[in-house]
């Protein structure tokens, strides 16, 4: 028995340096030296300061600042460890309810604004923790922003065209706008 055993014993020995240690020393080791904004989380800092992460959206409640899109996760907003969707079907009276409640939120915010309310400003995404608006979303909110800020529209429109990301590799996806890098941009105009 001895003699099946120390066979068994020292592939799994082996197997666990190999994929437990080295595999992943490996794999780290190339992506930081390839990659290594995005092995590090993508994180944003502003004047030596962690403001957040390219890859997780976060709440924007002051109306100066552009709104990021709603989160599903609970009981806090943007919980990367609570990632999921809502689960509430297209016919459920709960998202249904969601929905008028946002939009009702805010038509209040923007009396004004009777432009259709892009649909990414009410409803989360599959992983609640989308950091990016669609550039109508962003769009629909520059009146707001520009009359709350006194810049014009022009600039705040321009703003949103210069963050603007385009399609991955020119085809997958859709066109898009980092809320966080936005907004980090609109405060430094602001302050020039």
């Amino acid at each position: 028995m001895l003699k099946e055993l120390k066979p068994a014993l020292l592939v799994l020995a082996l197997m666990t340096v190999l994929t437990g240690v080295a595999y992943p020393l490996l794999v780290t080791g190339i992506a930081q030296g390839l990659f290594p904004d995005q092995a590090n989380g993508s994180l944003i800092e502003q004047d030596g300061k962690l403001v957040g992460s390219a890859l997780v959206g976060q709440p924007f409640a002051d109306p100066k600042h552009f709104w990021s899109r709603p989160s599903a996760t609970g009981p806090v907003p943007y919980n990367a460890g609570a990632s999921s969707g809502s689960n509430l079907g297209p016919l459920n009276p709960a998202l249904e309810e969601a929905v008028k409640a946002r939009i009702d939120a805010l038509k209040a915010t923007d009396p004004t604004n009777t432009a259709p309310i892009p649909v990414d400003l009410v409803t989360a995404s599959g992983s609640g923790l989308d950091p990016h608006i669609s550039p109508a979303a962003a769009r629909w909110q520059a009146p707001r922003i520009a009359r709350l800020r006194g810049l014009s529209e022009a600039d705040v429109a321009r703003l949103i065209d210069d963050h603007t990301e385009g399609r991955q590799l020119g085809l997958l996806g859709e066109p898009r706008v980092n809320v966080l890098t936005l907004n980090l941009a609109l405060d430094r105009l602001a302050k020039s």
